[in-house]
């Protein structure tokens, strides 16, 4: 089943099979207990049967802790309803910790502030960028109605600013602003420009959305080169602004994208990823 595969889960299929074998008879056994803990006029095991089975009650577990995958998505996949999904996952999510698939308490990140200066004290660089979620267009009569139109998209949606580490996980997660508002602005208004001149020295890289915060922030902001020339650049121009616009690029895309649940010596590592909504 494609849904079981490494790239999705961020498990081997070795241990996927260990997580069922141990997982798997505890859920069995809290499902009897759940069945037998109240008056029944059937016998236990009487009615119809479970039409998703453990091991894809606990895939789909995965799959949403690793992507956030949406229930109905969910659904879709495994072709059950979605309140299945939301029962299954229900089930399974309490059975991880006791397995020793937790996330370490030592680091918490609940607001912007703490996300700096975790950046700074562990000496990693951040990335920062905006996402949109498309939306229903505001009812008739709200006077910010408009500002839902996204200018990217031309849809109605809405915006959070996102930022992880280098090595892809989500540290922090604004809440959202309608579609009409910038990037840069979204950031400003979060009070990233204040925490950055005035906190430890950290490193953020983003896109050419947050041009102009590299000035205001102290240089902690890294954005592509802002292009002086609108048209008729000389080829040295060209060639230098390719190649600045290429290193930066690189720079990004280099990130790593594991995931904080890519399992290792028998526990998921510790994540800094505590998203603020």
């Amino acid at each position: 089943m494609i849904i079981s595969n490494r790239r999705i889960t961020g498990l081997s299929a070795d241990v996927i099979a260990e997580l069922i074998a141990e997982v798997g008879p505890l859920w069995h056994e809290r499902q009897q207990a759940k069945l037998a803990s109240r008056p029944r006029k059937r016998a236990v095991g009487a009615g119809a049967k479970h039409r998703l089975v453990f091991a894809d009650r606990l895939l789909a577990a995965l799959v949403h802790l690793r992507h956030g995958a949406t229930h109905d998505v969910l659904a879709c996949w495994f072709g059950v309803d979605r309140s299945t999904i939301t029962r299954a996952i229900g089930e399974v999510r309490p059975l991880l910790p006791e397995r020793g698939c937790t996330v370490s308490p030592d680091v918490r990140l609940r607001t912007l502030a703490e996300v700096v200066d975790h950046l700074g004290a562990s000496g990693k660089t951040g990335i920062i960028d905006g996402t949109e979620i498309r939306v229903r267009r505001p009812a008739v009569g709200r006077k910010d109605r408009d500002e839902f139109i996204s200018g990217k998209n031309k849809q109605n949606a809405v915006k959070s600013m996102v930022v992880t580490d280098g090595e892809g996980r989500v540290l922090w997660c604004s809440p959202t602003k309608p579609g009409s508002c910038a990037d840069i602005t979204h950031a400003r208004q979060s009070g990233l420009v204040k925490l950055l001149a005035d906190g430890p020295a950290v490193e953020i890289l983003a896109d050419a959305g947050y041009q102009g915060l590299g000035a205001q922030t102290g240089g902690h902001v890294v954005t592509p080169p802002h292009r002086k020339f609108k048209k008729n650049a000389p080829d040295w121009y060209e060639e230098m602004h390719e190649r600045q616009r290429k290193a930066h690029s690189s720079r990004l895309s280099g990130s790593s994208t594991a995931s904080p649940t890519s399992r290792t010596g028998g526990r998921w590592p510790a994540t800094s990823a505590a998203a603020s909504t």
